[in-house]
């Protein structure tokens, strides 16, 4: 059973893998990414410590239905690494969703789905409130609002979390820590939630390894962490003292055994901040395309499927 089981990650693997690379640059910033398919364009957005070869599981079938654009995050996978600055605005969450329309723009696509994991999911959040026309409708993967969980963070969410704390520290010594042994730091931040490595082809977590050794990784990782806590959080409470909220369809699904739905009510803080929410629980942890990959591709091609129709979506069936 787990001899087949390998077989088939591979070959979805390799599938997905078999997708065109494209390469751009936004104000100095290499953004990587891949892209497949045909139909209405979906954006898929990865979370940390990962890549956009997170999605090698269930970017294939979308491929049937979608044009499938999957980047890496600036700071990850094969992406730029720029400097930091003194107000983490390198590495806001407001320059991270523009380097994801630039990367749409690239390919044609002005209005679109986004599907979303993570960090990647807190991009997508940004992305929806400072550009409402070019995003259709959005599904989000094992987050609540950025500035909610802080606000209501409780002493066994921290502790599931340690990450977020230890990552904003000042530098030199996160950055430090992470550097002298990423592949070791993947493995725990990955390996210490709900299932460990079992969910992971070892194809894609020697590729996350990869990236996670590239010099600048462990500088980005951290401020990407420290603009959550900072300069992220300024842009989400002008977006709430305005009353702004989300217009966009927003479906929320997120890890029964995570520790996102054991702390926090997602439905309802989600429900503060868009007009339009629904979602559930899946019978996984943390890693839902990884870990729940069928559940989560009857989602998506339920909730994007009226996005399909190409006078819509802007794309060329």
């Amino acid at each position: 059973m787990i001899v087949g089981a390998q077989r088939t990650i591979v070959r979805v693997t390799a599938s997905f893998l078999s997708f065109p690379t494209f390469d751009i640059e936004r104000d100095g910033v290499g953004i990587h990414g891949r892209i497949g398919g045909r139909g209405a364009p979906l954006l898929l957005l990865h979370g940390h410590p990962q890549t956009h070869a997170i999605w090698h599981r269930v970017a294939p079938a979308l491929a049937e239905r979608f044009t499938v654009v999957a980047v890496d995050l600036r700071g990850y996978g094969d992406s730029g690494r720029p400097a930091a600055d003194a107000e983490h605005a390198v590495y806001s969450k407001r320059e991270m969703a523009l380097d994801a329309l630039a990367a749409m723009r690239h390919h044609g696509f002005e209005r679109f789905g986004v599907l979303a994991h993570d960090r990647g999911a807190r991009v997508a959040h940004r992305l929806a409130a400072d550009h409402p026309a070019a995003v259709e409708r959005m599904l989000l993967l094992d987050i609540a609002p950025t500035l909610a969980m802080y606000e209501h963070t409780s002493g066994a969410f921290a502790k599931a979390y340690w990450h977020w704390f230890f990552l904003i520290q000042p530098p030199p010594l996160p950055e430090a820590l992470i550097a002298s042994d990423p592949v070791r730091y993947v493995r725990s931040v990955m390996g210490g939630r709900h299932a460990g490595l079992a969910p992971f082809a070892p194809e894609v977590l020697a590729e996350y390894e990869r990236c996670a050794g590239i010099a600048g990784t462990a500088e980005s990782i951290c401020e990407d962490y420290r603009a959550s806590a900072t300069i992220d959080l300024v842009h989400d409470r002008v977006d709430i003292a305005a009353g702004q909220r989300l217009a966009q369809p927003l479906r929320v699904l997120w890890g029964e055994h995570g520790a996102v739905g054991k702390a926090f009510d997602v439905l309802a803080l989600w429900r503060e901040r868009a007009a339009e929410v629904s979602g559930r629980a899946l019978p996984c942890g943390h890693y839902v395309p990884e870990e729940a990959p069928g559940e989560l591709l009857a989602e998506a091609q339920a909730f994007f499927s009226p996005f399909t129709h190409p006078e819509r979506a802007g794309a060329t069936p």
